[in-house]
């Protein structure tokens, strides 16, 4: 798969004049969903970026521009953005810090909960105090309950309120530099989300046929008005998960149903909403056709490394989202010019909080499918992608589209497959 380029500009296409859509006549600003809003005057405009209560103002024109451009570019905007971004830090670190406080507490009374449960129990009544403390203790450390507690504590409570207060010692440094300096990430950001991405929005539709199938297939007793079964585990791994002694017993095809299968409408929602960053992402940057080939090729390796060292069954798609952000943790390094710093250092932040909540979650998260993904992702962009110091995009050759359309057409039929398996064992099992 050789690499060619498209273009000869000497800025990436975010930064260029033409990023984003002709201003019209006047004053205005455009919300996430694209819709403009327009405004009489350079004070009206102000007072919409200052009031902006949770960052809806994405652009902004003005009659000197012929393009629109992001707040942070116009010098005018400095004090109202930094009464705004003021705002928005100290009610998510509120919001935040309630959060930190309420899970903490339910963590807490989960804890002593289980630990005078086994504090109680017939077989430690004749031990000595410390050895029933020890007991309870290390029962509580090795309690299932506790664990996901713990992991839930990490994930939805103290890395937002850790966010939110980094951002908050940040804010000192939102002065006319720092705005400036925050341009090429904030137009990279905003330019990004506004691109389309149709193969990332059918393998996130495949994901969530199956994810369906899961939480339909299973109670056909019920109907389809269960829904309160999407927030029960998962059916299907029995049928089509990575049950590691049925795939060396010859079941094969478990290691590629098992990435399109999830444990429950969380694992589910992380994993959405990773596809959907890192798809995207993958699919602007270096083309359509190697989203779905990095996508397979992590997961399958990623399953490998699950089999060699996991033995539990295991199921979900962080093996190929693992992959997608190991490849363009490596693709942005060897394409330096294509995005700024600051936007492959959120990559690194997201192996590094990956590494965490499979630290804190080590008993319920399969990290030999991260690692082995990653791996492979990586692995992958280093041989396909050569250096190259252009700030285009690489254009995909006539290779690259027909063993991508030819492994979007496998990732389909394993999609089709894992949902018949689980209708049908669904069916079997009633």
């Amino acid at each position: 798969m050789n690499e060619s380029f498209e273009g000869k500009s000497e800025v990436p296409v975010w930064a260029r004049e033409s990023a984003f859509p002709e201003a019209p006549a006047g004053w205005g600003w455009v919300d996430p969903k694209g819709k403009p809003h327009p405004c009489e005057a350079l004070e009206s405009l102000t007072h919409a970026v200052r009031d902006d209560p949770d960052g809806r103002v994405m652009l902004i024109w003005t009659p000197a521009h012929g393009r629109m451009r992001v707040p942070e570019e116009l010098s005018e905007m400095g004090d109202a953005l930094r009464t705004a971004r003021a705002h928005w830090t100290e009610s998510d670190l509120t919001a935040a810090t309630r959060k930190l406080r309420l899970l903490g507490c339910l963590l807490v009374g989960l804890g002593a909960i289980t630990f005078f449960q086994k504090l109680g129990t017939p077989a430690a009544d004749h031990a000595p105090i410390t050895t029933r403390l020890l007991f309870a203790a290390l029962a509580m450390l090795e309690s299932t309950q506790c664990g996901l507690g713990l992991l839930a504590f990490v994930i939805f409570a103290f890395i937002p309120w850790y966010q939110a207060r980094k951002r908050r010692l940040q804010l000192p440094s939102w002065d006319a530099a720092g705005l400036a300096k925050n341009v090429p990430a904030i137009r990279f950001e905003i330019w990004l989300d506004r691109q389309k991405a149709p193969l990332t929005k059918v393998l996130m539709g495949l994901i969530t046929l199956v994810g369906l199938a899961q939480t339909l297939g299973h109670y056909p007793s019920e109907g389809l008005g269960s829904l309160l079964s999407i927030f029960k585990s998962w059916d299907g791994t029995a049928t089509a998960g990575l049950m590691k002694d049925r795939y060396l017993q010859g079941e094969w095809w478990r290691l590629f149903t098992a990435p399109f299968l999830h444990g429950n409408i969380v694992h589910f929602l992380m994993n959405a909403s990773a596809l959907i960053y890192l798809g995207k992402r993958v699919e602007v940057f270096a083309r359509w056709p190697h989203l779905p080939m990095v996508f397979l090729f992590a997961a399958c390796v990623g399953g490998e490394a699950s089999v060699r060292f996991v033995a539990a069954p295991t199921v979900g798609a962080s093996g190929g989202l693992m992959g997608l952000l190991g490849f363009l943790l490596v693709f942005e390094t060897l394409h330096a010019r294509l995005v700024p710093r600051s936007a492959r250092r959120r990559l690194a932040g997201g192996v590094f909080l990956t590494a965490l909540i499979g630290l804190v979650g080590f008993r319920y998260i399969d990290n030999a499918a991260h690692l082995g993904g990653l791996l492979a992702g990586m692995i992958y962009a280093a041989i396909v992608f050569p250096k190259s110091a252009s700030p285009t995009r690489p254009r995909s050759t006539l290779a690259d589209r027909i063993v991508g359309s030819l492994t979007m057409a496998v990732l389909i039929a394993i999609a089709a497959l894992s949902v018949w398996l689980i209708v049908m064992g669904g069916l079997a099992a009633n």
